[in-house]
């Protein structure tokens, strides 16, 4: 099973940037999608953005304009900028290899003024 590490999350004024990066280790299916959900207090957990094997991506509307999701073999990372209050949650790292699903422990993302 592939594990995930996610790191980079904080406490950021709205406005400000933060970078996420989730390293996997593991036998990996070549072919693969590795994304990043978040999920804030008393809401469901949400995609915020994935990218495949590939290189195509998809956004959450929300985030489209802010955040950049990018992957280099086994790292794929979250740029965000321009975070807003409504950022705020846990973001997971999630990883799908033809439904071979493993997702990361979490790393809390506060923004705040």
């Amino acid at each position: 099973q592939v594990q995930l590490v996610e790191s980079g999350g904080g406490l950021v004024q709205p406005g400000g940037s933060l970078r996420l990066s989730c390293s996997a280790s593991g036998s990996m299916f070549s072919i693969n999608v590795m994304g990043w959900y978040r999920q804030a207090p008393g809401k469901q957990r949400e995609l915020v953005a994935r990218i495949h094997s590939g290189g195509s991506t998809n956004y959450a509307d929300s985030v489209k304009g802010r955040f950049t999701i990018s992957r280099d073999k086994k790292t794929v990372s979250l740029q965000m900028n321009s975070l807003k209050p409504e950022d705020t949650a846990v973001y997971y790292c999630n990883y799908d290899g033809l439904g071979d699903v493993s997702w990361g422990k979490g790393t809390l993302v506060t923004v705040s003024s």
